[in-house]
């Protein structure tokens, strides 16, 4: 049975957009650097093994999410991080975790109502063949 738990701010569109943007290591770095403060498409496009373009095409991933926003300054793209998107975002997992830890508590519910409580043995004389009487 699938559940329908997300926070109503977002469409599945935009979870699919946020989640598909935090699928990609580069973009999550990409995203980390800009949490850390201002940079270059171009500046960041030193930081990795792959062309500007293919960091260009990261970046507009995550200002796709809403995660970063793109500011131009003379020739360059500044990308920002989206303070307000990314607590959107961890909302979003949030809520993800407590419905998990509600299912996982109604499993161990359901779990102790079927399992029968243990009996108490009680203790047998032990039948050694070996003993001689």
């Amino acid at each position: 049975m699938v559940v329908d738990q997300k926070p109503r701010e977002f469409t599945d569109e935009e979870i699919d957009r946020i989640f598909g943007a935090l699928a990609d290591a580069t973009r999550r770095d990409i995203l980390r650097q800009s949490m850390l403060g201002e940079q270059s498409v171009s500046g960041l496009a030193r930081s990795y093994t792959m062309s500007f373009a293919a960091v260009q095409k990261h970046v507009a991933v995550l200002e796709r999410a809403l995660l970063v926003t793109k500011e131009r300054r003379g020739r360059e793209q500044i990308v920002h991080s989206n303070p307000a998107a990314i607590r959107r975002a961890a909302r979003l997992l949030d809520a993800y975790e407590e419905l998990w830890r509600a299912r996982i508590a109604r499993i161990g519910d359901i779990l102790s109502e079927a399992t029968p409580p243990p009996q108490k043995q009680q203790h047998q004389p032990r039948k050694d063949k070996d003993i001689a009487p």
